[in-house]
This record gives C-alpha cells, sequence and structure tokens, in this order.
C-alpha cells in the first residue's frame, strides 16, 4: 500500500514540474523594441516616457484623425478601456509645441489556449508529436516541449526520483513538431507541449506509451506485374519504409488492397511476406494496388496507403476473340458484380505459419469427429444392455413360477 506521505510527494512533483514549464515559459522580451501588448477586452494604459510630469501632452494615432472611442489621457498616459482588436496600432505623444516625444506600437490578442496534441512513432526507436493551437491569438507564439519517462528501471530511480526529463527536439523544417529520439518501445512517457506569448502561458499534458502510437510509414517501392500465361494473375512486390530499422525481434505485416480501375470496391489481403500473388484479377483490364503496414504484434495502427502502382493481366489468347465482342453494357455489368472466385491453377505458396494453421485444424477437426463416433457407440451399447437385461427378468419370473407349481403340495405346505 502506498503511503500519503508518498502520494502527496507525487503530486508535489507533478506540480513543480508544471510550474516550472510555465516560469520557462514566458521570456522577458520579444525582441521587438517600442512594442506593447495589450490582452484584447481590458483597459490599456499607453505611457508617454519623453513627458515632463505635469506637463500637458498630445496623443494621435497614426493612420486616423480620432483616437478610439473612449479613450482618455490621464497623467499623460492614454487608456483605452475594454480594448478591442481594432485599437491596435502605432500612438505618438507630442508636447505642447507637437514636437514628437515617444512613438509605441500597440499589438492586442488573446492569452494562449491549451494547444491540441497528438503523437506517433514511425519506427520502435523515436517518436514525434504535432500540435495546433486551440486559439488564435493574433501575437507572436513560441512552444516550449519537454518529455518525462514514466516507467523507470531501478537505476533510474535511483539516480533520479522525478525520472528523466529531457527535450522533445523541434525541427525549424516543420514547423508545430518535435521529436523524443532513442525512445524505449515498452516504456511509456507524459509529454509537455506548453505554448506562450507575450502575454503568458499555456501547456497541455499528454501521457504516451509506444505501443499505442506506433504507426509505421508506408511501405515502399510497389511493383506490380503481369504474371506470363497466367490471364488472371498479378504479381505484387513491395519494400520495408526505410524508416523502419531492420531487425528480426520487430516485423511487420501487410495488407494489399486492389480493385480493376472501373470498379468502386477494394479487395484485401494480408500476408507477412514482401509479396503476394493476386488470384482473381480480371484479363485484359487494369488494376490498381496499394500495400500498407502493421506492426506484426498487431501493436498500433496500420500505416497510411502507399502510393497506387498499376498493371494489366495478360490477355487469354483462347478468349481473345471472345473479348472482342464483348458490349460496353456487358463490361458495366462485370465491374458492378465481379466474380470473386480464385484461378483454379495451383499456387506455389511458401508460408509456413499458413500450412501449420491448416494441420492443426485438420487435426482438432479429426479430434472432434472420433469423439462424436465414440460417444455415440457407447450410448448405443449401454442401451442394447439395458434392453437385454429387461427381457430377461419376466423369463426368470415365469420358470420360478412353473417350477413351483409342479411340486407336490406336501413339498410346498410341510
Amino acid at each position: 500500500m502506498h503511503s500519503p506521505t508518498r502520494g502527496l510527494g507525487r503530486v508535489m512533483v507533478f506540480l513543480a514540474a508544471a510550474l516550472a514549464s510555465a516560469s520557462l515559459a514566458v521570456p522577458e522580451g520579444w525582441g521587438e523594441e517600442g512594442v506593447q501588448y495589450g490582452q484584447v477586452g481590458t483597459d490599456v494604459t499607453l505611457s508617454c516616457a519623453g513627458a515632463r510630469a505635469g506637463s500637458p501632452v498630445q496623443w494621435r494615432r497614426e493612420g486616423a484623425t480620432a483616437l478610439p472611442e473612449g479613450s482618455a489621457v490621464h497623467q499623460g498616459a492614454l487608456v483605452l478601456p475594454h480594448a478591442s482588436l481594432a485599437a491596435a496600432g502605432t500612438y505618438s505623444c507630442h508636447g505642447e509645441d507637437g514636437s514628437l516625444l515617444h512613438t509605441v506600437s500597440l499589438r492586442l490578442g488573446h492569452l494562449p489556449g491549451v494547444p491540441f496534441v497528438s503523437c506517433r512513432a514511425s519506427d520502435y526507436e523515436n517518436f514525434s508529436c504535432s500540435w495546433t493551437s486551440s486559439l488564435e491569438t493574433f501575437l507572436p507564439t513560441r512552444y516550449i516541449t519537454t518529455y518525462r519517462k514514466k516507467s523507470l528501471t531501478g537505476e533510474e530511480k535511483r539516480r533520479n526520483k522525478s525520472g528523466h526529463v529531457g527535450p522533445c527536439l523541434q525541427d525549424p523544417s516543420r514547423a508545430g513538431t518535435c521529436t523524443v529520439h532513442r525512445s524505449e518501445f515498452w516504456s511509456s512517457y507524459r509529454l509537455n507541449i506548453t505554448e506562450v506569448n507575450p502575454l503568458g502561458s499555456s501547456f497541455r499534458l499528454l501521457d504516451i506509451t509506444m505501443q499505442a502510437i506506433i504507426k509505421p510509414d508506408p511501405p515502399e517501392g510497389l511493383v506490380v506485374e503481369p504474371v506470363p500465361l497466367a490471364p488472371r494473375r498479378l504479381y505484387v512486390s513491395w519494400k520495408y519504409p526505410a524508416s523502419w530499422p531492420k531487425e528480426p525481434h520487430f516485423q511487420l505485416r501487410f495488407r494489399l488492397q486492389y480493385r480493376p480501375v472501373i470498379h468502386r470496391s477494394w479487395s484485401v489481403v494480408e500476408t507477412v511476406n514482401l509479396s503476394e500473388v493476386i488470384t482473381d484479377a480480371f484479363a485484359g483490364l487494369e488494376h490498381v494496388v496499394q500495400v500498407s503496414a502493421k506492426d506484426f504484434l498487431d501493436a498500433g495502427n496500420w500505416s497510411e496507403w502507399s502510393a497506387e502502382a498499376r498493371a494489366t493481366p495478360v490477355r487469354d489468347p483462347a478468349t481473345t476473340a471472345s473479348e472482342g465482342t464483348t458490349t460496353d453494357a456487358s463490361l458495366e455489368s462485370l465491374a458492378e458484380e465481379p466474380s470473386q472466385a480464385p484461378n483454379p491453377e495451383p499456387i506455389n505458396r511458401s508460408d509456413p505459419l499458413e500450412k501449420m494453421a491448416i494441420l492443426v485444424s485438420l487435426g482438432i477437426f479429426a479430434f472432434f469427429i472420433l469423439a462424436a463416433v465414440l460417444v455415440i457407440t457407447i450410448l448405443i451399447w449401454l442401451r442394447v444392455r439395458k434392453h437385454s437385461k429387461d427381457e430377461t427378468k419376466p423369463h426368470n419370473f415365469l420358470v420360478a413360477a412353473t417350477h413351483l407349481k409342479a411340486l407336490p403340495r406336501t413339498q410346498i405346505l410341510p
């Protein structure tokens, strides 16, 4: 049982991490001299830095003949009550003689909202996260991205009780994304995405596990070729995505979808191989084929479909003449109701798992058949035996009665 002190300690660690992220999120400056930021809907005050105390000043707005409605000058400062986005602009204050004293550019916006975050692992060694803002702030925005490993080894717990904290590295060429490198497939992580603007910050914490977010990139090098002398077959091959490391413990399985170009419905086949033979293609019709991948142990999600590849099965020489007389109407009927019957020609499939599954299924089926025959035989034998006993009982009784009747009375009644 966990003690209350230990549970309170974990809560304090969590709050400390969140507060640390929030405190780091607000930079001291945004590198824009002469710019003042304000929150929409609040009172905004612009100071006249060059004015002497008590001396009257005049405020002007660039590109406008008047100041925003409701504005007022108080002790040399311009006050904009309940400022709206329309109040943004460049303001200047002037002395009694009209000389320029100070200029300030006012930018108005909102506090950051909690960002929307999603994560994905394209392999079992790294994962990346992307985010979008939940609110249009109209202000410059930055993001601080960190992560903490939640499931720790004994050594890690001794070194750092709060868990390993590190940066989720942002890629300048891909805005709104960050990557955690050398992650562990069986570990879980807590991601912190903090959105920052000149008015403040907001963050989202997201708990993730590698097994749940694994989603490979689509397979590559998809090639579709007709099979010589086989009018209903297409040979399809592909390669592992380049982002998936070639390790024997982390394999992929694949899903193949194909259809004639004149038809809308897909046929789907799953395999663990890097090639497949389509056996129910339509001779002479162009087919479109795509392939996707998933972790072999069914972790995570299927990849997106690969780019399309197309090919046309060879025509059957014996039916070329008859195909020439096919009408457009028959082609439309064929497209609406395609035959799903496979080519009766045998295929040499060398998948040992498939053969083993068939043998196991046949063995189980044979076992149940033999068990059923044995049970029926026993029931019939018991029924026959019981019936035989019932027939012998009356016969023995009659024999005994006849024997008693045949005895002399003196033997019966002493």
